[in-house]
């Protein structure tokens, strides 16, 4: 299959690019070896490791919706024991459960890797196939790719990780590093539980043990492979405001004919006035009193970071990924990236009132509902952040908006010089990938959780590969590369391998 010959760079290691990788661990010749066994095992796995992606994909675990979390716990904790996780255990939470497994080979160093097992929720209309089917079909421009919910958000590039534990093992050889699995199954309502698992007191030990925490990705650029190396992440909180005529005392408590507005409150209208107090009038911009209090600026060198990173990564990449023509005040590029990593945001996810079917249905609603999120940059936080929405409603007399909080945490920061994003720039070199040292991710995962106290680890994403349409229909994750520039799944897995030989090399 082409994927698995069109970089002869990534499928041997030779020379002085070998040699750079194994002292002072293994001896070049050990692992060059190594590296070849492995990579064929990944190759012959190749039909396997699809399946294994599509079979998880078929059973989706929707937190939002309370669907198959068990089974989704139970269905993790399989996968964890087929790819030689010694220990595997369901770990209790208030919410659904998470999952603790060890790999422990005797190794000098430890890696801890950060999975979900939820997915976000799907409408089948919307999608060129069936979301859970896990459709093979040709993508122009990208190869054969699985078409399903979860395909690129996470179980695609999960899978493609458990694909190189499995190439390990099947080439007769060991992991260079120990491993410390965490998985949990509520990412995608803001990870409200999550703290659970990690601060159990054995989890909590055997990560401290570990060099730092990654995410699977699969986020190659199609135009010149590139990736992002990102030293943090954004915090997020997801909350519902919610105006009902109950609560206000006013308007309807139920839908009522819409004849009745000539006098009678609408507590949708209501809603969209306290929504509108929320940011300036473009609405791109806060405006709740006190939000940038804690804000802070970006520094020289994240400034410095992203020119460089401008110059790297490509404009109509970007906005072609989106379906976007322009940015906020047609801002250019470097300033866009500049915004991306330093604003905060209140985004309306959805507004639910009355009647939304085919056609009208004359009713004056009696309830509105807007699903929010709030992006977090340093020093924001989850708590300080939802008590400052509170009090600014509160003052302009909308005490009886409710704020019903879902799920959240705070932005992650992560060292540029620990050893951990140091081994990754270190691989991506070796791979002949180009990496931008990115100061923060724009989209948010659980990271604060691992960066923070008492675990206090570096913590980012790694991996090659990729995949698009994350929470959006027709999701996608590319398993045989036509691009030269983009791996696929059996490069994607070498990249792992890769990563897990340099953290037990690196200095």
């Amino acid at each position: 299959m082409s994927n698995f010959t069109v970089h002869n760079r990534r499928t041997l290691l030779t020379g002085a690019a070998a040699a750079t990788l194994f002292a002072p661990g293994l001896s070049f010749a050990a692992a060059a070896s190594d590296m070849v066994a492995i990579r064929k095992a990944a190759e012959a796995g190749y039909d396997a490791s699809v399946k294994r992606i599509q079979d998880w994909i078929a059973l989706p675990s929707i937190a939002a919706e309370n669907r198959d979390m068990d089974k989704g716990c139970d269905y993790m904790m399989a996968l964890a024991k087929d790819a030689g996780f010694q220990h595997v255990e369901k770990v209790p939470t208030d919410g659904a459960p998470g999952v603790f497994a060890t790999l422990d080979v005797g190794a000098k160093r430890w890696l801890a890797v950060y999975f979900m097992y939820d997915v976000k929720q799907y409408d089948p209309a919307e999608w060129s196939s069936p979301p859970l089917e896990a459709r093979i079909v040709d993508k122009p421009g990208f190869g054969k790719v699985i078409v399903g919910r979860g395909a690129v958000n996470q179980k695609g590039p999960q899978a493609t990780f458990l694909a190189g534990l499995h190439a390990i093992r099947a080439a007769g050889k060991k992991p260079p590093v120990n491993l410390v699995l965490v998985c949990e199954g509520e990412e995608e309502i803001g990870s409200p539980h999550f703290r659970q698992v990690v601060t159990k007191p054995n989890v909590l030990a055997a990560l401290k043990k570990c060099e730092g925490v990654v995410i699977p990705a699969g986020w190659q650029s199609p135009s010149n492979g590139g990736v992002s190396v990102n030293l943090g992440a954004k915090g997020v909180v997801e909350f519902e405001l919610v105006a009902s005529g109950a609560k206000w005392g006013r308007g309807p408590k139920t839908d009522i004919h819409s004849s009745e507005k000539a006098r009678v409150d609408s507590p949708a209208w209501r809603l969209v006035q306290a929504l509108t107090t929320l940011v300036t009038p473009d609405g791109n911009n806060p405006a709740v009193d006190g939000y940038f209090e804690k804000v802070r600026p970006l520094t020289a060198r994240e400034k410095e970071l992203i020119a460089l990173a401008a110059k790297q990564m490509s404009e109509a990449d970007a906005k072609k990924a989106l379906g976007v023509d322009k940015w906020i005040d047609d801002l250019p590029w470097e300033q866009a990236l500049e915004r991306l990593a330093s604003q905060p945001t209140i985004n309306i996810e959805g507004l639910v009132s009355g009647y939304t079917g085919p056609g009208g249905k004359t009713v004056l609603p009696g309830r509105a509902v807007a699903k929010i999120d709030l992006r977090l940059v340093p020093d924001m936080t989850y708590e300080d952040s939802i008590a400052k929405i509170r009090a600014h409603l509160d003052k302009r007399g909308f005490q009886d908006i409710e704020l019903n909080v879902s799920g959240g945490y705070d932005p992650t920061e992560t060292d540029e010089n620990s050893r951990l994003i140091r081994a990754q720039l270190n691989s991506y070199k070796r791979l002949g990938v180009p990496a931008s040292v990115y100061p923060r991710l724009a989209g948010s995962w659980p990271g604060a959780v691992f960066t923070s106290p008492p675990v206090s680890l570096p913590a980012g994403q790694f991996g090659l590969g990729h995949g698009s349409g994350a929470h959006a229909p027709n999701e996608y994750y590319v398993i045989e590369s036509s691009n030269p520039k983009v791996e696929g799944l059996v490069g994607g897995a070498m990249s792992y391998v890769d990563l897990m030989y340099e953290i037990a090399s690196i200095k």
